[in-house]
This record gives C-alpha cells, sequence and structure tokens, in this order.
C-alpha cells in the first residue's frame, strides 16, 4: 500500500495499533487504519444427473485447466449471490437447490473457497468470457490430472466420497504448503 486511501497521504507506517495485536498499515497524517484482510472465493458444484459441470479456464492463472464455476465475491452481494453469479459468468448455468457444502481456508494465499452443491435447471449452459468450454463429466471422465487448483480437487474429492455414501455434509478443511 503506497497511499492511505482516505486522505491521500504517502505517510505510511507499519505499526501495531493501540488495542490491537497485528502490524497494519497506519496513515501517520490521518491515523485512519487500513486493514487488509482475506478474499472470499464462492463458487459451485453444478450437478446434473451423475454429472457435473466443470469450466476449462480461458484466463490465468491456470489457463486451459479444468475448474468448477467460481471467482472473488463483490460488494454488496451474499455468498450464495456470488456463486451464483459466478456460474453464470463462466458457464452460463442456471442453477437452483443451493446448499452450501464445501470451506477451504488457504491461509498462505489469504483466500477463504465456499463451494456450494446446486442442481442445473436446464442443459443451456455455455461458455462464457472467462472459460474456453464448459461440460458435464461422469466421475470417470474427469480429467483429474488437468485441474487447476488443489482446493478444486479436493471439493472434487468430497464430491465423489459423498455421493458414494448419498450423504453430504459440509466439508471445513485448509490447505497448507
Amino acid at each position: 500500500m503506497n497511499y492511505c486511501s482516505h486522505c491521500g497521504s504517502a505517510q505510511l507506517i507499519l505499526t501495531v495499533p493501540e488495542g490491537d495485536t497485528i502490524p497494519r498499515c497506519v496513515c501517520s497524517e490521518c491515523h485512519t487504519i487500513h486493514y487488509q484482510n482475506p478474499k472470499i472465493v464462492t463458487g459451485c458444484l453444478p450437478e446434473w444427473e451423475d454429472k457435473i459441470l466443470l469450466c476449462k479456464r480461458a484466463i490465468e492463472p491456470r489457463y486451459g485447466l479444468w475448474t468448477l464455476p467460481a471467482g472473488f465475491m463483490e460488494n454488496n452481494e451474499t455468498v450464495s449471490q456470488g456463486a451464483v453469479r459466478e456460474s453464470w459468468e463462466e458457464a452460463r448455468a442456471n442453477l437452483e437447490q443451493l446448499s452450501l457444502y464445501v470451506m477451504i481456508s488457504l491461509p498462505y494465499i489469504s483466500q477463504v473457497y465456499m463451494m456450494f452443491r446446486a442442481q442445473l435447471c436446464d442443459l443451456t449452459f455455455a461458455p462464457g468470457p472467462e472459460s474456453l468450454e464448459v461440460r458435464l463429466f461422469t466421475q470417470d471422465e474427469i480429467p483429474w490430472e488437468k485441474i487447476a487448483f488443489p482446493v478444486i480437487q479436493r471439493t472434487l474429492t468430497y464430491y465423489f466420497q459423498d455421493r458414494a455414501t448419498g450423504q453430504f455434509p459440509l466439508h471445513v478443511s485448509e490447505i497448507n504448503r
């Protein structure tokens, strides 16, 4: 951070504010404390019968690899609204019956993934601007060696394990480097 977003000053110092325990960027002019918090990534695991919908990425990072539709939450939206929006942006997928399914913390990059199970309403999905291709996969067709991110690999693993039992509990975990 180079400038205070409150007053525009370049006089930022890294210090532990009074009453806090963590170093923060503080403006020495207006004394505004600039908190840096984790980003929330939200998305869906879209289901159709015994298949799930994956997107082939048309953007970096991990261009050309497969993922579930997901992305960063926007201000003024709920986690589920963000998941629906991202699924529409990336896969033009119409979804219903969202249920929070996976929450995975990635402290090494300050992100928290919140993934929902969701039912596809129809088969009119198509690639959005961030996807090269979208398609339904059975468990045996999943391109495991071409999955873009460890958190997506873990989400898919949970899903197929749970599908075998018919029980889909909320999974809370973390991935550390």
